[in-house]
């Protein structure tokens, strides 16, 4: 895009955009959150006035940087986006926030007795007595006095309570869970132990339920309730134990418990745990086993779409990779980028993936002939392994549009490099630097291919639902 000036009133404008007035009006949809909405496409990212943030990264702003990362836009585009292209109606201004100081932290009085947080967790969620009594002894779980619900305690290192998630009992009518206000994140519903070995989960009924299905010793390990997929427990239980250097992530089966696995597994790895493993359950998440196994009719799991054709896409690569010349990968792709914009442009998007598989191919293709410049011969098939294993779809989630200008800019950066690279480590940095092109390339199909399933998915589930036609068989 050309290069755009903006008064300082565009962008105090822009600045000012009401993000979930914007959000909705690009169709996406929202879920509350507290004072604060969710995206439903990513429950990483809330949204509150003219301000998000990703609990997954870490990283947040204004509506300027929001527009940028989500919908893959350069500042002009991002701009002219948040101000509606300066025609009609601009979006609507975000109220002024007002911050309410936080509330102290306070455990909800508990109830003399626990014959309904025992009722419930036994006979609905068939939670093992025995585990159930150990954490009830502790004080980390009782029920609350005025309302009955089963309360969850997450203790500071001192034993101090400093957390607490509260859960209904009630067989019928809507499910009540909420954290108690004041609590502090980092503390949440925990269990220590002297073992290497720490185990992770959503929610403190995941967690019991897991212990049920798997009683041998569990005592000697540590376990954690994140209460949603934000790592600030996770972190802060190692930061405390310094013994653990396994880590199981035994998040739900779904496509959120996957992205989010997928994100713990580079933070611990970052911080040099390097025994980081994922235990799924059968069905959708560890109590639904629980169900399953005394026979009553549990959710299923539910794979991650991108996971479901990201194979696929691979396998298409791998076809293509006999055809392509690594020689002139730096001179072909940008042909190949053009075509694809085309395609785009005019909506035929299957020819477009097309391309996209065939810069993949190019850039794999490219990594295959620096390594054997050196001496390293690596066949099609091990490259599209090394493709298939790097594309994870919490590195997939922005929408498509955009994605050609980083793709553009990376393939620049790779043949700056690749001019001055001579020595043998030079050479496979080179050669790496393809793979994450290439990988950049065939993570395009796999998004397209993921939301067109989703999409299908949807259709069926809604033709299902839909009540039967009344009409008369003639």
């Amino acid at each position: 895009m050309p290069f755009a000036y903006f008064t300082n009133d565009q962008k105090l404008r822009a600045s000012e955009v009401d993000l979930e007035h914007f959000l909705l009006s690009q169709g996406e949809e929202l879920i509350r959150s507290g004072p604060e909405k969710r995206l439903k496409r990513d429950h990483s990212v809330t949204i509150r006035g003219n301000g998000w943030y990703d609990h997954a990264i870490k990283e947040g702003g204004g509506p300027v940087s929001f527009v940028q990362r989500f919908y893959s836009l350069s500042y002009p585009e991002a701009m002219s986006m948040l101000l509606n292209g300066e025609k009609g109606q601009p979006f609507q201004k975000a109220e002024p926030k007002q911050e309410k100081p936080r509330p102290p932290f306070q455990l909800p009085p508990a109830h003399s007795d626990m014959r309904r947080v025992y009722a419930y967790l036994m006979q609905q969620r068939f939670i093992s007595r025995d585990v159930l009594s150990e954490f009830a002894r502790a004080g980390l779980i009782y029920e609350d006095a005025e309302h009955h619900n089963a309360v969850f305690v997450g203790n500071d290192e001192h034993g101090v309570a400093r957390h607490a998630h509260k859960r209904s009992v009630n067989s019928t009518g809507k499910t009540f869970r909420v954290n108690v206000e004041g609590c502090l994140p980092q503390y949440s519903f925990h269990w220590t132990g002297i073992s290497d070995c720490l185990y992770v989960f959503e929610a403190p009924i995941d967690m019991l339920s897991f212990l049920t299905l798997y009683p041998k010793d569990w005592q000697k390990h540590s376990y954690v309730a994140l209460c949603g997929t934000s790592d600030n427990a996770l972190l802060w239980v190692l930061e405390q134990n310094p013994q653990v250097k396994k880590v199981a992530l035994c998040l739900d089966h779904d496509p959120a418990g996957i992205e989010a696995c997928g994100q713990h597994i580079e933070t611990l790895q970052e911080r040099g745990y390097s025994q980081v493993i994922m235990l799924q359950s059968q069905h959708k998440d560890w109590n639904e086993d629980l169900k399953a196994l005394h026979g009553l009719d549990a959710i299923p799991a539910q794979e991650h779409p991108q996971l479901i054709v990201r194979d696929q896409v691979c396998s298409h690569v791998l076809e293509k990779i006999p055809r392509a010349d690594g020689s002139q990968a730096a001179k072909n792709i940008p042909n190949i980028l053009t075509r694809y914009k085309d395609h785009v442009y005019h909506g035929r998007y299957s020819q477009a993936m097309d391309c996209m598989e065939l810069a993949s191919a190019l850039a794999l293709a490219a990594a295959k002939r620096e390594q054997h410049q050196i001496g390293k011969e690596i066949s099609g098939e091990q490259l599209v392994q090394s493709l298939t294993q790097n594309i994870k779809p919490h590195k997939n989630r922005s929408i498509l549009k955009g994605r050609l200008r980083q793709i553009s800019a990376d393939l620049r950066n790779i043949v700056a490099r690749s001019a001055g690279s001579h020595t043998a480590e030079e050479k496979m940095q080179t050669a790496s630097a393809w793979l994450d092109l290439a990988t950049s390339c065939a993570m395009v199909p796999v998004k397209y291919a993921a939301d067109k399933l989703i999409q299908q998915q949807k259709q069926a589930q809604e033709q299902a639902q839909a009540p039967p036609s009344m009409e008369l068989a003639m």
